[in-house]
């Protein structure tokens, strides 16, 4: 069985963020860049920046995960 794309897991990754309990990875984006996710937005602690990687990297799989988020 064939990894999935960046393409497929996107929708995937940013609905993960969306319905967080934690609410600052719900602001945060996902974006496709070919075969890799990136993260950006602002969150509020350096705690928070790791968990929406960890959160996306969850349904990722063996997709590249970026995370250019900003801590405020």
């Amino acid at each position: 069985m064939a990894e999935a794309t960046a393409e497929e897991v996107w929708p995937r990754a940013q609905s993960a963020l969306a319905a967080s309990p934690v609410y600052d990875l719900r602001d945060v984006q996902v974006e496709q860049r070919e075969d890799s996710l990136v993260l950006s937005g602002h969150v509020s602690s350096f705690y928070h920046k790791q968990l929406a990687q960890e959160v996306v990297r969850l349904v990722a799989g063996e997709v590249t995960v970026t995370n250019s988020i900003d801590v405020e």
